[in-house]
């Protein structure tokens, strides 16, 4: 092989990915027009085949090592930069992606929010009008603690933070998804599952209420439960998101109306994990630890919910 007749042949490909590759480590790979992200990706082979081909040949180390150099940032641009990318996709999504969804899907949340308010305030009433009524909601050992033993049931999971923790993050997410499965049977089981947990925080709290324990309790609650309870009435909101598609699509044809709104509730979905993972590790190892100040617990749990709010409300600024 002529090696310098080969070298002037090349050296334009390696001169012209050199002037992508400063554009693009300076301005990032969407700075690119389609046409020349597809001239680097072919240009990058081209350039890994003449490196292959100087390592056989005597083309001198310095040629190699510049080659190697450009493969190599190449290499970086091409592969881990889409990572990147990806990943500040992922941070565009939470910083301003996720609250634009919950603000356009509210009506379906506030639906699930009512729904869960409703059942605490038919467990508050009946709770406090029949006795009896407590028992059909409350575990039998959880009423026999609270109204004879005086005591509240969270000591338990002081000691075994890190397994009470996971079990709650499990449970959670099982409530979770099981509310944005119900959609599939047209909301009838998301909304069941709102009213009962309603029912059930409504039938604890009063329980609680009766024997002068409501203190401490809400203060076990109000630090993860400003995150868990919402991240609830988010996943039933993509419960009814479903069923919206299914009863009434509308305009769309019932397979695209389930497009549409399926893809609003599995964004929400993506809000709700994170959520989820936050407020159980809260709940396993901040709301019953007994050296917190129960004052404390409550201003972070009214902190969290502000900033959970503020959250919610952010606007993204046209440019």
């Amino acid at each position: 092989m002529n090696i310098q007749r080969w070298i002037a042949r090349r050296e334009a490909n390696w001169l012209r990915l050199e002037v992508l590759l400063k554009q693009v480590e300076k301005k990032g790979l969407k700075s690119l027009p389609a046409s020349e992200i597809r001239e680097l990706a072919s240009l990058y082979r081209s350039v890994s085949a003449d490196l292959a081909r100087a390592r056989t040949q005597q083309v001198g180390n310095i040629l190699i090592q510049n080659l190697q150099l450009l493969t190599t940032r190449a290499y970086t641009q091409i592969y881990q930069g889409s990572r990147r990318q990806e990943w500040q996709a992922v941070l565009q999504f939470y910083s301003w992606g996720l609250p634009s969804i919950i603000q356009q899907t509210f009506p379906y949340i506030a639906f699930a929010t009512a729904l869960f308010l409703l059942g605490a305030l038919v467990a508050w009433w009946y709770a406090w009008q029949d006795p009896s009524f407590m028992s059909l909601i409350v575990p039998e050992s959880m009423i026999i603690k609270v109204r004879d033993d005086h005591e509240l049931w969270m000591g338990s999971i002081v000691g075994i933070e890190p397994l009470a923790s996971s079990n709650i993050m499990i449970n959670n997410l099982s409530v979770s998804f099981g509310a944005v499965a119900g959609g599939i049977t047209a909301g009838a089981y998301t909304a069941f599952l709102m009213l009962f947990n309603g029912l059930l925080i409504g039938a604890v709290g009063t329980l609680v209420g009766q024997n002068n324990l409501a203190y401490p309790f809400w203060a076990f609650v109000f630090p993860h439960g400003s995150i868990e309870l919402p991240a609830i009435f988010f996943a039933g909101g993509a419960g009814f998101l479903i069923g919206k598609a299914l009863l009434f699509p509308g305009k769309y044809r019932r397979a695209d109306a389930l497009k549409f709104y399926g893809s609003l509730a599995v964004q929400l979905v993506f809000g709700i994990v994170p959520m989820l993972i936050i407020a159980g590790t809260i709940e396993g190892f901040f709301s019953p630890n007994p050296r917190v100040p129960l004052p404390l617990k409550y201003l972070v749990g009214m902190g969290l919910f502000v900033f959970l709010v503020w959250y919610s409300n952010r606007k993204k600024k046209e440019m």
